[in-house]
């Protein structure tokens, strides 16, 4: 500034009083990858990229097929189609439906199945926010032939090399903290064990994030045999990275869609000529219902729209309103995952990182396909011959539904057993590691080092203030280490290298509460 001065006068010379300061990183920011309804947004393909969005509202500009002009009926962005496939012997926790007499179960396409939409939808009913959308591709054909019932659900649409190629794309993003893939549980099991060891290796490589997974199996579980389904998923999650990983059990039955989201076009294709004998048998012939079926095939000049047929359908069949229940009831069974992102973004926003996202309940979770009781989540929760824990979500009289775990995949490991310590040792190592690039290629002398042990020093001290970490004092909570002879050698600086050593007490949650009874004499007064 001295060699500006030209003209008499006062002059003021500002001096930065301040050392830099860390800011925290964001730490619920999941990454959704799958299968959305389309994927273009004026004119500009989002397929195969990795687009951060805000809110629902910018997910459907980007991700769904617009509506068309009233009075038709809003476009439909899921469209599963249902089949009535008559049952001779009846399977045990199986839902059935009985028309004139018989038997049927109504069962999915399997290749109409996806998950991803509606798990969109579940994360911002349990208060989402900002996320990141990788769609790897639209849906695919039908395949005109109803599921086996009971058996379980893999989408041929739904592909290995789709979704590990869009799982790549998250290695040029930091900031996703969550990878959640909905639809990994329509691949064949061997392909979900290839994903899920992807998404391991990959989250323990970046160490931003952790992936949250879903169970083949979840679905439909047999209360006798569902241990099968839990023995092969350890079994195929390998050995990498476990501790950046996180299972749920077993999927929920929510309310996301509703009469609205399904009707006459969700079954057998949308052909009413099948669907007229289960409504309008020779056996129970329902006139009305076979007006409204005319009106369908043959719509004339002025047609009514698709909700309105709908309507006067569920009107006029019984029939009708309980095939409608069924299919939606079954449409609703929905992998966790997506609600998991979202309970982790409001305990993230309402307390911190370092709070387990367990003991809170799931918005819009009304069931669940099997209640497990103490005993069977024992199995889950500690697992002596893979180490493998899995967190269970359970029914509890007069709480209702529960999320009632909070281990990672490495439920050995005294050190990284919690899901809330290894994503608050994530905050804490990244946002050390973004603050202290502001002193790469500053002198590597005593002056930065104490600049960089004051930096991560307060950003730890108001950790430890908001309850982050545990100690009676700020000493007793962590320790910053950085100098010669004390983290670095004369070699270390002559090649170039500050060595930090930080060490922090990280709150763990109290997994297990122990309250013990005696019994006391009474006494005289």
């Amino acid at each position: 500034m001295l060699n500006n001065i030209k003209t008499p006068g006062v002059y003021i010379n500002e001096i930065n009083s301040f050392t830099n300061s860390v800011a925290p990183v964001a730490t619920a920011i999941p990454a959704f990858i799958g299968y959305t309804p389309q994927a273009v947004y004026q004119g500009k393909s989002y397929v195969n990229v990795a687009q951060k969005i805000t809110s629902f509202a910018e997910f459907v500009s980007i991700y769904c097929y617009p509506d068309p002009a009233p009075p038709a009926s809003p476009a439909k962005q899921y469209q599963p189609q249902y089949y009535l496939v008559e049952q001779k012997n009846i399977l045990a926790n199986k839902a059935y439906t009985t028309i004139s007499g018989k038997n049927y179960a109504i069962v999915p396409d399997p290749d109409t199945i996806y998950y991803l939409y509606n798990s969109i939808r579940l994360f911002y009913e349990n208060g989402g926010g900002d996320a990141y959308i990788v769609s790897v591709g639209t849906y695919g054909q039908p395949l005109g032939n109803p599921l086996t019932p009971g058996s379980q659900i893999v989408n041929n649409n739904v592909l290995l090399t789709d979704l590990i190629s869009g799982l790549g794309l998250l290695k040029n993003e930091e900031e996703p903290t969550l990878y959640i893939c909905p639809e990994a549980t329509l691949l064949s099991v061997a392909d979900n064990g290839t994903l899920m060891q992807q998404m391991l290796l990959q989250a323990s490589e970046m160490q931003t994030a952790i992936a949250v997974f879903d169970i083949i199996g979840g679905r439909n579980p047999d209360p006798l045999t569902y241990t099968d389904d839990i023995a092969t998923f350890r079994g195929n999650t390998g050995v990498q990275g476990l501790s950046y990983g996180a299972a749920y059990y077993p999927f929920i039955g929510t309310t996301i869609m509703d009469n609205r989201d399904v009707d006459y076009t969700n079954l057998f294709g949308g052909d009413v000529k099948k669907l007229e004998p289960f409504l309008n048998s020779p056996d129970n012939p329902n006139p009305w219902v076979a007006t409204i079926l005319a009106m369908i095939e043959n719509p004339g000049s002025n047609p009514l729209t698709t909700t309105q047929y709908n309507n006067a359908l569920l009107n006029a069949s019984k029939t009708y309103s309980q095939i409608i229940k069924h299919i939606l009831f079954d449409a609703n069974i929905l992998p966790p995952s997506g609600a998991m992102a979202g309970v982790i973004t409001v305990t993230d926003n309402g307390v911190g990182v370092w709070e387990a996202p367990a003991n809170t309940s799931i918005i819009g979770a009304v069931s669940l396909p099997i209640r497990l009781s103490d005993s069977q989540q024992a199995d889950l929760n500690v697992d002596m011959s893979t180490g493998k824990s899995i967190n269970a979500i359970r029914y509890f009289n007069g709480l209702g539904i529960l999320i009632w775990g909070a281990r990672t995949l490495d439920g050995n490991s005294n050190d990284w057993r919690y899901i809330s310590v290894r994503r608050t040792m994530i905050f804490l190592e990244q946002s050390c590691k973004r603050a202290a690039q502001a002193y790469v290629f500053e002198p590597n002398t005593k002056s930065t080092w104490e600049a960089v042990k004051s930096l991560i020093s307060s950003f730890l001290v108001s950790v430890w203030k908001e309850g982050g970490l545990q100690g009676a004092s700020s000493s007793d909570a962590f320790y910053v280490q950085c100098g010669l002879g004390v983290t670095m050698t004369s070699d270390d600086i002559l090649n170039g290298f500050m060595r930090v050593t930080i060490g922090v007490a990280v709150v763990r949650p109290a997994e297990f509460l122990v309250i013990t009874f005696s019994q006391q004499m009474a006494e005289s007064n």
